[in-house]
């Protein structure tokens, strides 16, 4: 009996120091939290994509530690108790020591509530709210960034049009506006912030007005341009939404002096897909463009091209996740092991330079672990998304003021 509790344990050990040998030489697994499918699955797509352009040029230069990158994708289909669901299957299921991804504010701060609960590291590369990298909103202080888990590498919404607002001030000085909206987190902080901005540049608030998403009639919301004409109207919608806003924006042949996105939905290949001629000469605030003087920007944009092709090249979102799998890379290397507080102490240390830009993690405001960075401006001219300003970095000149009804008749 002896002897065979002594082999049961010997054996036991055997194959405990065989897993071990295994788990240290087989791939490291890392999260990544998308919307796969759903309403916005085009963006997920886009992220989806330029994770696994990332996987592949890492792998091919030896991975980590000599280890291959695995990404362990879970879709969050929009929805927050979906994207919570799949946050814990990551941590509690698949035993990934860090995450990554989020893309809608609202599901990415309820997913962010369970690494936070989990103590697992959460990079986040494109949910904006604000209180995403707010400790307030976790029940914990501003001097807690030991014990806070969530990291950013885009900026929050309320900074999304702090480009914008250079542009405004210095090449179309209107004097009124008007702000559309959807009913979201992400599209109720956004309208709240570039109404601060107008208040800054001295531009009149004639109406904020929100919508459902998935809306199929804005005329309702539209008429009221009509019959305000401001000179200005911003709009904060996902993709298919800003193409419906535009194509109706046409039918009733609004004249503002500019339509303008706030990213998101605006700078998608999907937006000039579907609102057609509309999209013309509309203009986004937005976080990148290929042309930027940021070193491996253009390399990234050809590479997703020469991959995906070129129908659909990649905006902002994309490049977004395929520098967050770079900064989890530098983390994991620079990390002690493969546990999730070592790798959050890596993080803390981050300072690189990728492809969307420099990211450092900081403390500013009401807001620790964020990465914060300059915003742009960008213009559709014929068919093209262009980079308008900075004036020192823009590619082309802007077209404004802006004949609406002869550039939708062309």
């Amino acid at each position: 009996m002896k002897r065979s509790i002594a082999l049961g344990l010997a054996l036991l050990m055997i194959l405990g120091l065989m897993s071990c040998a295994k788990d240290e030489t087989g791939p490291i697994k890392v999260g990544v939290l998308l919307p796969l499918t759903g309403a916005k699955a085009k963006f997920g797509e886009m992220e989806k994509n330029s994770f696994e352009l990332a996987q592949a040029e890492i792998n091919a230069s030896g991975g980590v530690k000599g280890r291959d990158l695995e990404f362990v994708y879970e879709d969050d289909t929009g929805k927050p108790d979906v994207g919570r669901m799949g946050m814990e299957k990551l941590i509690t299921v698949d035993k990934v020591p860090v995450i990554t991804g989020g893309y809608s504010s609202s599901v990415t701060f309820a997913a962010a509530q369970v690494a936070q609960k989990y103590r697992v590291p959460f990079l986040v590369n494109t949910g904006s709210v604000d209180k995403i990298t707010e400790p307030e909103a976790f029940d914990l202080s501003i001097g807690d960034s030991d014990k806070f888990y969530i990291y950013r590498l885009n900026p929050p919404v309320s900074e999304y049009a702090s480009g914008l607002e250079g542009f405004l001030k210095y090449v179309a000085p209107v004097k009124t506006a008007m702000i559309f909206h959807e009913n979201t987190t992400f599209g109720t902080k956004g309208a709240k912030a570039f109404a601060e901005s107008c208040s800054k540049l001295g531009i009149e608030i004639q109406a904020i007005s929100s919508y459902t998403e998935g809306t199929v009639d804005f005329k309702p919301l539209l008429l009221r341009v009509k019959a305000q004409n401001p000179e200005l109207v911003y709009m904060i919608s996902y993709v298919m939404d800003a193409a419906l806003l535009m194509k109706q924006s046409k039918e009733l042949q609004l004249s503002p002096k500019l339509f303008v996105g706030a990213g998101a939905g605006y700078t998608m290949p999907a937006y000039r897909e579907n609102a057609g001629i509309a999209s013309e000469k509309t203009i986004s605030a937005t976080l990148w463009h290929q042309s930027l003087p940021v070193p491996g920007a253009t390399d990234y944009y050809n590479a997703y091209i020469t991959k995906f092709g070129d129908k659909s090249p990649p905006d902002y979102h994309g490049v977004e996740a395929y520098a967050a799998a770079y900064v989890v890379k530098d983390a994991l290397d620079r990390a002690s092991d493969m546990k999730s507080a070592s790798i959050k102490k890596a993080l803390d240390g981050t300072d690189m330079m990728t492809a969307f830009g420099p990211v450092k993690f900081i403390a500013y405001d009401a807001k620790i672990h964020q990465n914060k960075m300059e915003t742009y401006v960008v213009q559709w001219i014929d068919g093209k998304l262009e980079l308008i300003w900075p004036k020192h970095l823009a590619k082309v000149t802007p077209v404004y003021p802006i004949d609406w009804q002869a550039e939708w008749n062309k």
